[in-house]
């Protein structure tokens, strides 16, 4: 029998039977989390994750000489070549501490989680600080002001990376520009909606519907950016404080990159935790899962959909149920958060999870990237900290799911978390088939036709200047042999004419590719 106190519950107790328990120094639990924000003085990145691990390891004060590594998330603010290094030496702790940085994407946080789970069950890991921050409302300021940028110190070597660090973006969308992720996600999000017969007027009203709870909950959260409810119509509605950006998205459909935003998580084994004294506040790792989509969103074949998240899911649950020794499903989770930089990214994972987008558990636990923050690629360290608070004051018998994606939706990790051990601990789900499948599903890709032909469109966008005039008009359409292609407008009475379209109603339709280039003029149907 394991007896452990619930902190978030004052003089609350849970014994848990445990049947078939894995060896304690096989456990993992993740048994602190913070986070911080910064609106008024000039930080960096390293200031700030220097300040949230001191606020983490101070709930843990026994396990900061016992943590055996440390690790960075991916920074987009301008840094020196080792912020970790810059950390440990911020942070006291041992000179030899193994320290790392990721590569760039979203999924991070919950795959450091899951790999520090499984190196733990393994018994390779005790103790490991996962932290990230981004300083961009500083950076911005300090340029306001004439300020030189902080570079951090720059004489110090590269720090150690990790992660998958292929890149977004294939030759076809290069040959475009297209590669901001505010240019390709209404590209997804236009595919969805023609599936669904929706107009983009349609379109932008459901996703008002999807996003006005996710701003019910930042307004109650303390760590978020902007702690304001909205109704549907606010985020719907074109408003010159409201501007359409891409179309459908709104400005406040999509995420924000301005913050000053940290979160740490401290994830060891429950022996550490128990020789520390706190295994009270330990939150279980059950299980996780990661996959990835086509890499270049020119060569999938359905622009609309998440075959990857699909894989994770399934592989995710197989796991869990593993970990428990019965059948744990999507039902079961008391609490969730979808990763959410934008409307599609939700959408594609609520249908692939099999999770309806207004599901009373609600789709987050932060306020989503939109208004919570979208600190780069540390949201989902902010994402995990939120739920494993949350499940320490839930107590009882609950488990609770995080998700994080990488570039556009294309890398995904997703992570079940327990208020109780799993019976027979730790489980990491294995897509290697369902991998494998997605990678051979790619479409050949075009970069340019010999002569005019004509194509179908995929989907199209049209991205905006702050005026509301049309600045770009990709389309991604396939030739008549299968191959797609990523197009631009051949010339501005094209993109003019793009601006005055409804991209949704535009799947279907055709173009002309012109010869020679990626570029297209409007067909006639």
């Amino acid at each position: 029998m394991c007896w452990l106190r619930c902190p978030g519950m004052p003089g609350a107790e849970r014994t848990v039977t445990i049947v078939h328990l894995a060896d304690p120094e096989r456990i993992p639990v993740v048994i602190a989390s913070a986070q911080t924000l910064e609106r008024d003085e000039f930080v960096t990145p390293v200031d700030l994750m220097a300040r949230v691990s001191e606020a983490a390891l101070a709930q843990v004060p026994a396990l900061r000489d016992r943590i055996n590594r440390l690790t960075v998330v991916d920074i987009m603010t301008a840094t020196g070549p080792a912020p970790a290094t810059e950390l440990v030496s911020r942070l006291g702790l041992s000179d030899d501490l193994p320290r790392e940085v990721t590569t760039v994407g979203g999924n991070t946080p919950q795959w450091l989680v899951s790999r520090a789970a499984s190196q733990i069950a393994s018994g390779e890991l005790a103790a490991t600080l996962i932290v990230g921050a981004e300083a961009i409302r500083s950076s911005r300021a300090r340029r306001a002001q004439g300020l030189d940028k902080e570079l951090g110190d720059q004489s110090l070597p590269q720090d150690h990376v990790v992660g998958d660090d292929q890149p977004g973006s294939g030759p076809a969308e290069m040959a475009i520009a297209l590669m901001a992720p505010i240019h390709v996600y209404p590209l997804i999000e236009v595919a969805h909606a023609h599936r669904l017969g929706r107009n983009t007027t349609a379109q932008r009203a459901a996703i008002g519907q999807m996003f006005s709870p996710f701003t019910e909950v930042a307004a109650k959260n303390p760590q978020a950016w902007f702690p304001e409810a909205r109704t549907a119509d606010e985020l719907a509605t074109v408003t010159p404080d409201n501007r359409l950006v891409c179309d459908p998205y709104t400005k406040r459909m999509t995420a924000f990159l301005g913050s000053d935003q940290a979160a740490a998580l401290v994830v060891c084994s429950l022996a550490e935790a128990t020789r520390a004294g706190v295994a009270d506040r330990a939150v279980f790792v059950w299980a996780g899962a990661e996959a990835n989509d086509v890499r270049a969103i020119t060569a999938r074949t359905d622009l609309g959909r998440s075959p990857a998240i699909g894989a994770a899911r399934r592989a995710l649950v197989a796991a869990a149920s593993a970990a428990a020794g019965r059948n744990v499903g999507m039902d079961d989770l008391a609490r969730m958060d979808i990763y959410s930089c934008f409307p599609s990214a939700v959408q594609l994972a609520c249908e692939a999870l099999g999770i309806a987008i207004d599901d009373p558990r609600g789709l987050t636990v932060t306020g989503g990237l939109p208004y919570f923050g979208g600190p780069g690629n540390n949201y989902t360290t902010h994402g995990i900290a939120t739920l494993t608070d949350l499940l320490r004051e839930d107590g009882g018998d609950a488990l609770g799911m995080a998700t994080g994606l990488g570039w556009y939706v294309t890398k995904h990790a997703l992570g079940i978390y327990g208020t109780t051990p799993p019976p027979h601990g730790f489980h990491r789900g294995d897509t290697s088939a369902d991998q494998a499948a997605i990678d051979a599903s790619a479409a050949e890709v075009a970069l340019e036709v010999a002569g005019p032909e004509v194509a179908q469109v995929v989907s199209a966008t049209v991205w905006r200047d702050n005026d509301g005039s049309a600045a770009g008009a990709p389309v991604i359409a396939r030739l008549a042999d299968g191959r797609q292609m990523a197009l631009a407008p051949a010339d501005e009475t094209v993109l003019a004419a793009m601006g005055a379209r409804d991209v949704c109603t535009l799947v279907g339709t055709t173009v002309e590719v012109q010869a020679g280039s990626p570029r297209y003029r409007l067909g006639d149907g």
